[in-house]
């Protein structure tokens, strides 16, 4: 795992400082050094912009070795070869370790020719990467991993990441050779892990990730074996991880990845245009799966006010995964359209608990069935004011003890709600106050309303509050769960049916009459029909063609 290292490294950045006494981390500030590759020298002192190296190799003139507290700078408008290994820098959360930029102009551009990282942070605590640019056609950008001890409090702020490997693949990334080796611009340990120490405190914020195959990578530790296909799971979880106000488009896969992790939050990201492998082969069998941000064995974390859209990837390209036994984990207040489909659950070895879905708008995501759980399915689920506009086929399988309640189902044409009668018997699954159009209402929600929910406009994301002479307002049931908004931002005043909580917007719409809605039911009838026959065909086809 060991990389050939530039004169600055062999010379200073594999020296561990350490700390022979007591010293106050408030006073200390640590070192400034300067790298200028418009106007920068070697000779130089480089410390200070009129002194600056012109690149990473001035470094040989430096008096001490890097520690935690020092400052290293890469001047604005200039572009450095960088492919650099850290190990055992201890910056404080008063004094970290900083790689930024100065002067004016467009961030400095730092990059690596190499089927390698741009940084690589081993054993690392207390650094801050911010105000570059970092790019890598045969590589990958910032491998955080543990060895021999805990790694906390690193940030990656306002970096552009572009230009890493982007191309169509036949398989999965491999998770388990750094960034490099998942094509990635930020990978924390890997899948499976190098060790049992855990990176806590991690923030990626303000970030960008363009025309690169994957974002954000962040695993923690899943056994002692580090084999996460096999034996008991007895995790070491990253804590404290934060993805916040991050961009991802065009890209290859996906966008942010939180396995193993406890208490992860990832807020106000954007992820258009991910997952554009679509995973098929020639012949269209599915040959891998990716998703844009989604859960793998992690607890109690969060995934809010995103907008995910534009996944083409056939096998998955859902917004909502809980997978390989996340539990206590929640997506709130998502936006997402345009989508292979809306939601595909996967748990691992047992049922996953606890899991929430809830204040989502999804529109057209369409081109799959959405699963609310498979596996060995969901308990204590709990979906619940949600707004499902165009979607394709939704399946109520393999779930128990979980509740579905004040959510708007509208179908595509066609697009059936599945569930098995003689499972949900014994499931103990309660059905509450959800309303459907466009599609017949589920065999076990049978007091459902079936009608059209009356959308104030058309079109825009606004369209979906509701008019204020809608049947669901004040419909639905009460959830008591601290939230005081709804998906628009509303505060919520009103138990309505769907995402939109406030009391009717205007204009007022025109609501069906009974033969406007007995002519619609028996149109619904009509798909229904026309799509089990379709589903029998197909399968005797393949009967007789096999």
């Amino acid at each position: 795992m060991r990389k050939v290292l530039s004169i600055l490294l062999c010379a200073f950045l594999l020296i561990p400082f350490i700390f022979n006494e007591k010293v106050d981390a408030n006073a200390f500030t640590g070192n400034t050094y300067y790298v200028d590759s418009i106007d920068g020298n070697n000779a130089n002192a480089g410390t200070s912009p009129d002194k600056a190296w012109k690149d990473l190799d001035g470094f040989a003139n430096c008096p001490s070795p890097l520690k935690g507290g020092d400052t290293v700078l890469f001047r604005a408008g200039g572009t450095y070869e960088c492919c650099v290994t850290l190990n055992d820098i201890k910056g404080t959360k008063e004094a970290p370790f900083t790689i930024s930029s100065y002067g004016k102009g467009e961030k400095p551009v730092l990059r690596t020719d190499n089927a390698d990282e741009v940084f690589t942070f081993i054993d690392c605590s207390y650094i801050t990467v911010s105000d570059l640019q970092i790019t890598a056609p045969n590589g990958g950008g910032i491998w955080i991993d543990t060895i021999s001890s805990e790694s906390i409090g690193i940030t990656i702020d306002n970096v552009y990441f572009y230009g890493l490997p982007n191309g169509k693949v036949t398989n999965r990334d491999d998770f388990s050779r750094g960034a490099a080796g998942a094509r990635a611009a930020v990978m924390v340990k890997g899948l499976p892990a190098n060790s049992r120490y855990p990176v806590n405190d991690l923030t990626i914020s303000n970030c960008e990730v363009y025309d690169s195959a994957n974002g954000f990578m962040i695993w923690g530790s899943w056994n002692d074996q580090q084999n996460p296909w096999g034996g008991e799971k007895d995790p070491v979880y990253n804590t404290g991880v934060l993805v916040e106000g991050c961009y991802f488009h065009e890209m290859d896969a996906e966008a942010v990845v939180i396995g193993i992790c406890d208490g992860a939050l990832v807020t106000h990201c954007r992820a258009i245009n991910t997952c554009q492998g679509e995973g098929l082969d020639e012949n269209g069998n599915i040959q891998y799966f990716t998703a844009a941000m989604w859960f793998w064995g992690s607890e109690n974390s969060t995934i809010q006010y995103c907008e995910i859209a534009g996944q083409k990837n056939y096998g998955d390209g859902m917004t909502v995964d809980f997978d390989s036994d996340s539990n206590n984990c929640t997506y709130q207040y998502i936006y997402s359209h345009d989508n292979m489909r809306f939601m595909c659950n996967n748990a691992k070895t047992v049922p996953q608990q606890n899991n929430t879905v809830r204040y989502c708008l999804s529109v057209n995501d369409n081109k799959g069935r959405s699963a609310m759980a498979s596996g060995s399915g969901e308990d204590n689920f709990r979906f619940y004011n949600n707004t499902i506009i165009n979607s394709g086929e939704i399946q109520f399988y393999h779930l128990t003890n979980s509740l579905i309640a004040n959510n708007i189902f509208v179908a595509e044409s066609g697009a059936p709600m599945n569930c098995t009668l003689s499972d949900e018997i014994t499931a103990g699954n309660t059905y509450s106050n959800n309303c459907y159009y466009n599609t017949l209402t589920l065999m076990c929600d049978p007091l459902a309303m079936n009608t059209d929910p009356g959308f104030a406009a058309a079109e825009l994301i606004e369209a979906y509050q509701l008019a204020i002479n809608s049947p669901l307002i004040g419909k639905g049931m009460i959830i008591e769960d601290g939230l005081t908004t709804d998906f628009f931002g509303n505060e919520i005043v009103s138990n309505n049916i769907g995402c939109y909580m406030g009391e009717g917007e205007e204009p007022e719409v025109n609501t069906e009459n009974i033969f406007e809605k007995l002519v619609r039911l028996l149109r619904n009838i009509m798909d229904r029909l026309m799509h089990e026959f379709n589903i029998i065909k197909r399968e005797l086809e393949e009967m007789f063609a096999g």
